[in-house]
């Protein structure tokens, strides 16, 4: 997530078919692919283009390969919560990459986009160069981060009915962005799994866990980072879970690991 405006995208939006689903995405860059899986009630243009990522990592020698999740964006929309596992979701990013023909590529994520990320870690290392888990610390396996009334929230007839302040928060969020609530309800309905502590103790693949130090739906990156051995944290000065997302503190830090990794 990241309060920016919405605005009319510089980028081309492409597009490709996952089984029922319309998945649109932008491919842009040279070099190693990274692949950008945004947060819930967010898309590609919110998460990644408007706060400088693509200008970050294009000009850091990458691929930069960007897609709007599932019932989110310029994406499908469906309404079954069932279509919103964090494995199914994470089916998307794996079909993208055989569309593109890559057969490996770092992955980050922010919020959900880092649960997808560590699923897809876990199950697909073959695929998965390095993972970078942003705006996801040890609620990853401990707790799922946002509370399930808040798919009531974005349900309800008028965000000035909603009393909960994290529920109006994303229910403006949601309508900032012009999404479909409705959609979004379902996604996090269905995008709630967690990864054991054997799990997440089990993933190879270099990680990155960076979270903002006033992040508090992430949970503690540093408590994460000790579950996954070989991990390294990252922490995100005065951030909280909204504002991390175009930290400089977290681009220098995601540069700085890219270029160490593997």
């Amino acid at each position: 997530m990241n309060p920016v405006p919405l605005a009319a995208s510089r980028h081309a939006t492409l597009h490709f078919k996952h089984g029922p689903v319309d998945i649109a995405y932008i491919d842009e860059g040279e070099g190693e692919p990274i692949v950008l899986i945004h947060g819930f009630a967010s898309n590609k243009e919110v998460n990644w283009v408007q706060p400088s990522w693509l200008g970050t990592l294009t000009r850091a020698g990458r691929r930069v390969i960007a897609l709007d999740d599932r019932g989110h964006g310029e994406s499908g929309k469906l309404y079954d919560p069932d279509a919103y596992d964090v494995r199914t979701m994470g089916g998307d990013v794996i079909a993208l990459l055989d569309h593109l023909g890559i057969e490996r590529a770092d992955v980050m994520g922010y919020s959900m986009g880092a649960r997808i990320t560590a699923f897809l870690a876990l199950d697909h290392p073959e695929r998965v160069r390095s993972a970078i888990l942003g705006g996801l610390g040890v609620k990853l396996v401990h707790g799922v981060g946002l509370s399930d009334s808040i798919s009531e929230d974005l349900e309800a007839p008028s965000i000035d009915t909603i009393e909960d302040p994290v529920g109006r928060m994303f229910r403006a969020f949601a309508e900032q962005t012009r999404s479909d609530l409705k959609a979004l309800a379902a996604c996090l309905r269905g995008s709630r799994q967690t990864l054991t502590e054997e799990e997440a103790a089990s993933i190879r693949v270099p990680v990155l866990i960076a979270v903002g130090t006033r992040d508090a739906v992430a949970g503690s990156g540093p408590e994460l980072a000790a579950l996954m051995p070989g991990s390294q944290s990252l922490d995100i000065p005065g951030r909280d879970h909204m504002l991390a997302v175009g930290d400089r503190v977290f681009k220098n830090g995601v540069v700085e690991f890219l270029n160490q990794r593997p």
